[in-house]
């Protein structure tokens, strides 16, 4: 019995130490083979969001960067869009912020912002500044 346990203790150290040895990272979901591209998104008054409409795959994992520029108070808010994708993290000045979820976000001054998720699921959203109409200030996402 002794002779056994010692085998099996050997193999686990040795497992242990060729794990220890590499740099798997991460596995599935978030591996770096399962990242897309994503356009950023401008907040300026008077100026687009973005350049036409955004397509998504589900099952990917993108980061949006939001930037504004400081020409005044701005927010983007899309319930439907954010309800639709996983967010594994929030950057703002280098501060990672893990939230359960959000209905908008908004900049007081000059910034930028990185949304790391995972689109999950298919449908037609959009982000778009609060209270206006204008086909610039709204940008169409489209998660295929």
């Amino acid at each position: 019995m002794k002779k056994i346990f010692a085998a099996v203790t050997a193999l686990a150290m040795g497992a242990a130490g060729m794990a220890a040895a590499h740099d798997f990272g991460f596995a599935g979901v978030l591996s770096n083979t399962n990242k897309g591209e994503m356009p950023g998104i401008t907040l300026a008054l008077g100026k687009p969001l973005a350049d036409g409409p955004i397509t998504l795959n589900s099952g990917m994992v993108y980061e949006l960067e939001i930037y504004a520029d400081g020409s005044g108070e701005l927010a983007l808010e899309g319930s439907g869009f954010f309800r639709a994708i996983w967010i594994n993290e929030v950057v703002v000045n280098g501060l990672e912020i893990r939230p359960f979820g959000l209905e908008s976000v908004e900049f007081d001054e000059e910034g930028t912002m990185e949304i790391e998720f995972l689109a999950i699921k298919p449908g037609r959203y959009f982000l778009k500044i609060p209270g206006s109409n204008g086909e610039s200030q709204r940008v169409d996402i489209n998660i295929e």
